[in-house]
C-alpha cells in the first residue's frame, strides 16, 4: 500500500469526470425526451416525454447544486457555508423513493471545508447501501469543534471497497474516477483538521468525523482546498 499524491491537474480532471458521470444520465434522458417530442405525435407518448424531461431536469439540477458545494468553491476563499444549504442540496440529491434522509444539525454557518467534508461523507454513505435505505445525518457541536455522524442502514450494507485506504491517502493501484470521491474526502478532512472513521454492524454502516489533535508543530488550514 503506497501513499497517493495527485497533482492539481489530475485532481481537477478526476473531479470533473465524477461530476460528468453524475449528470450525463439525466441529461441524456432529457435529449431522448426531446427527440420523442420532435418525432412522435401520439398524445400519450408526448406526455411521457414531457414527464421524463421534467424529472430528468430536476435530477440534473439537484446533482449540479450538490456538486457546486461538495466539490466547488461555493464562495470566496475562507468563507463559510450555511448547514441549511448543505441539507437542502442533500435532500435534492438523495431523498427519493429508494433512500430516506433524516438530518439533525445546528442552524449555523460552518467553515467551507467542514461542510464539503460532510457532503462527501454523505455521498460515501449512500454508496454503502446500494439498494437504498435510511441515511441519518447528525452534526453536533460548534463550527470550531464539530462532530459529524452519518449512519447508512439498508439491505446489503457494506463499507465500499478501498474507501478507508483512499480517505487515508493510500492506494495500491492509484486513483480513478470511482475512487476520487473518497480520496478527495480525505484531502478535505485533513485540511479541516478532522479525522474520519468507518465501521459496520449488521445492516448499518457508520461514518464519523471528529477534530484531530494536530501533531507537534503541525498546522491545519480551513482554506487549503478553497
Amino acid at each position: 500500500m503506497t501513499t497517493v499524491t495527485l497533482d492539481s491537474l489530475d485532481l481537477s480532471a478526476l473531479l470533473c469526470s465524477r461530476v460528468c458521470h453524475d449528470v450525463i444520465s439525466p441529461v441524456g434522458a432529457i435529449v431522448n425526451g426531446l427527440e420523442v417530442l420532435e418525432d412522435d405525435s401520439d398524445a400519450s407518448m408526448r406526455e411521457f416525454a414531457l414527464d421524463l424531461i421534467r424529472k430528468s431536469a430536476r435530477t440534473a439540477s439537484a446533482r449540479l447544486q450538490f456538486a457546486r458545494i461538495a466539490f466547488g468553491a461555493a464562495g470566496s476563499a475562507g468563507s463559510s457555508i450555511d448547514l441549511a444549504d448543505a441539507e437542502k442540496v442533500s435532500r435534492g440529491m438523495f431523498a427519493d423513493e429508494k433512500t430516506q434522509l433524516t438530518w439533525s444539525a445546528p442552524q449555523a454557518l460552518f467553515p467551507k471545508n467542514k461542510v464539503k467534508l460532510l457532503l462527501n461523507l454523505v455521498m460515501i454513505a449512500t454508496n454503502a447501501i446500494p439498494r437504498g435505505g435510511l441515511l441519518d445525518v447528525v452534526v453536533e457541536g460548534t463550527a470550531e469543534a464539530a462532530t459529524m455522524t452519518i449512519k447508512a442502514k439498508g439491505g446489503y450494507a457494506r463499507i465500499p471497497p478501498h474507501v478507508e485506504d483512499l480517505i487515508a491517502g493510500r492506494s495500491e493501484g492509484g486513483v480513478d474516477a470511482h475512487g476520487i470521491l473518497a480520496y478527495y474526502a480525505g484531502l478535505v478532512a485533513r485540511a479541516a483538521g478532522m479525522g474520519v472513521t468507518l465501521s459496520i454492524e449488521g445492516d448499518t454502516v457508520t461514518i464519523a468525523a471528529a477534530p484531530e489533535t494536530p501533531a507537534a508543530g503541525a498546522e491545519t488550514s480551513e482554506t487549503a482546498l478553497a
